[in-house]
């Protein structure tokens, strides 16, 4: 049966109201900065603008596992940019990502400050950087990099998909949602069909495709992603569950999540890093999966 009161498109779409939803009041149809302001810039060579959302805990979650590993040129200034509040559309941010999102690098180790932008991108540079986290042997690398850009490709219909109608968009809307829940539950299992015959992504050893891929799908394996975990039926993928639990209990990982956080119980927050002694060790053990 036809809904008679269903949206018929415009010949010419043109922005003449708000959105709505969750997002409404910093969503916009044209690019470039809002107001002027300079971003901040500390004492180390690297300084990242960010927030603690699933490609924000990428970048903060490779820097940490970098200084694990002794790669003393991986101390960075983490710096908040509060999304909900429009500061990724400032003149500073906008010079360092001129698509005004979170993450974005600034690499001031050389004669020229380097931007890096996007997430992915930020971790290849930072793992060709270091020469970590990224495999040299050519199949593991093809590995390794076909799994990183599954995720860039796979998550917008996780967020942006799912996530948007599935919690923020002021109407539910039942084929929006049974649309994108069915390739998110797709995406999962192609997911642990994989990691039922290899410990990590890659392979045996884990490398920058499980860091971008663990915020978005660790995180909804867990249920900690639009409080979906019971409407998908993530407990069902044993093999992410075993991986997402795997990676959970890094210690270079939990620091990462904690690195521009403005969520969750405020032992579980930093909102801004600037050196390895501004994480308090005594809640290192209540982080958990918080």
């Amino acid at each position: 049966m036809t809904d008679s009161t269903a949206y018929v498109p415009p010949e010419v779409w043109t922005w003449n109201k708000a959105s709505g939803g969750r997002f409404a009041n910093i969503n916009r149809p044209i690019a470039g900065p809002t107001h002027d302001k300079a971003l901040p810039v500390g004492k180390h060579p690297l300084q990242l603008y960010s927030l603690a959302t699933p490609n924000g805990v990428k970048v903060t979650v490779m820097l940490e596992e970098l200084l694990a590993l002794g790669h003393a040129g991986a101390e960075y200034d983490a710096w908040l940019i509060r999304i909900g509040e429009g500061e990724q559309f400032s003149s500073g941010f906008v010079a360092a990502n001129p698509n005004s999102k979170i993450p974005a690098l600034m690499d001031h180790s050389g004669p020229k400050p380097i931007r890096v932008f996007e997430s992915g991108a930020i971790l290849m540079y930072l793992a060709e950087k270091f020469g970590a986290f990224l495999p040299t042997e050519p199949e593991a690398r093809a590995a390794c990099l076909s799994w990183l850009f599954w995720q860039m490709g796979s998550a917008p219909y996780l967020g942006g998909g799912f996530g948007h109608f599935y919690a923020y968009a002021p109407l539910k809307i039942e084929y929006a949602i049974d649309r994108f829940a069915m390739e998110v539950k797709r995406q999962l299992d192609v997911l642990d069909r994989h990691l039922a015959d290899s410990e990590y992504l890659a392979g045996a050893e884990y490398s920058i495709a499980d860091i971008a891929v663990w915020p978005w799908y660790g995180a909804l394996a867990k249920g900690l992603l639009y409080e979906a975990g019971k409407f998908l039926s993530v407990q069902d993928y044993k093999h992410v569950q075993r991986w997402t639990e795997q990676i959970a209990a890094r210690p270079a990982v939990k620091r990462g999540r904690m690195v521009n956080r403005i969520s969750g119980v405020p032992a579980s927050q930093l909102h801004e890093r600037h050196d390895a002694s501004d994480f308090d060790t005594r809640t290192q053990d209540k982080i958990g999966a918080t």
